[in-house]
């Protein structure tokens, strides 16, 4: 009787540290598991913009979309980029001139005008083709590339550089693209979500850090520049901003508003 008391009491002790080390052990994992996971904010609603003047007649001339002439989904790819500061209501004096409703629009209407401006910047700088690439031979821009150490090439849609990589951190990687040809879509620079990625931050530094005006002698693209050819080049593709920038949608509706009306003609676009 003993020994089978013995026994039962062996067991018993036993099956007790099995649970107290299980316990422990499902204790230990709860104590080093991490902080409970964050959703993602959600993607802000986004909104095709209308075609500019360039792209409405290259889809007459059957450009090839997203090759020879702008895809409507990069709309997508400027909108989700464009940094609250570039959004608010203060944000409606420097676009003026070509979004007067600006600061009455709500945020996904100014996000659209915002995909359209960069469209427009795109046909006036590279003809809306994603795989532009140019080599300019003017003193004051033949310079050396820090990164690429050769001679600055301006290249996409934007007509941007590798440098832009280290001064306004964009996602360009020139040791992956210095192995595939010059204008292979596949290089970072010329992909054009990167492109316009890019783009926002730079333009965010003009409008935003430096606070100058969207028209400026200071802007990083020659067609922001008042008085040059290429300014008039971007007031003409201007002339498509979408209605809700001229038109309260509330009010009659009038449709797409004619060409050239938030806008200067081309014979008066000096000054800022």
């Amino acid at each position: 009787m003993r020994i089978l008391e013995r026994l039962r009491l062996h067991a018993a002790g036993s099956a007790g540290v099995l649970v107290v080390g299980a316990g422990l052990m499902l204790g230990g994992c709860r104590e080093e598991s991490g902080p409970p996971a964050v959703a993602a904010a959600p993607k802000p609603e986004v909104k095709e913009a209308p075609a500019t003047p360039i792209a409405e007649k290259k889809a007459e001339l059957g450009a090839e979309v997203g090759t020879e002439t702008w895809d409507p989904a990069w709309d997508k790819y400027v909108e989700e980029a464009l940094p609250k500061e570039m959004l608010a209501d203060q944000m409606g004096t420097k676009v003026r001139r070509f979004c007067p409703r600006f600061s009455k629009m709500n945020e996904v209407d100014r996000r659209q005008f915002w995909a359209y401006f960069f469209q427009a910047l795109a046909g006036a700088e590279a003809g809306l083709k994603p795989t532009a690439d140019v080599r300019h031979t003017q003193p004051e821009v033949a310079v050396k590339d820090d990164v690429t150490k050769r001679m600055v090439r301006s290249q996409g849609l934007l007509q941007l550089t590798y440098m832009d990589s280290d001064r306004y951190g964009c996602d360009f990687d020139w040791d992956a693209d210095k192995k595939l040809p010059e204008r292979d879509p596949g290089r970072t620079i010329l992909q054009p979500k990167n492109n316009l990625a890019c783009g926002v931050k730079i333009l965010e530094n003009q409008v935003v850090t430096q606070n100058r005006p969207l028209v400026s002698g200071k802007s990083y693209w020659g067609p922001l520049h008042p008085g040059w050819a290429t300014y008039r080049t971007f007031v003409r593709e201007m002339a498509n901003t979408p209605a809700v920038c001229r038109v309260d949608p509330a009010g009659p509706k009038k449709g797409r508003a004619g060409k050239g009306a938030a806008v200067e003609t081309a014979s008066n676009v000096g000054g800022k």
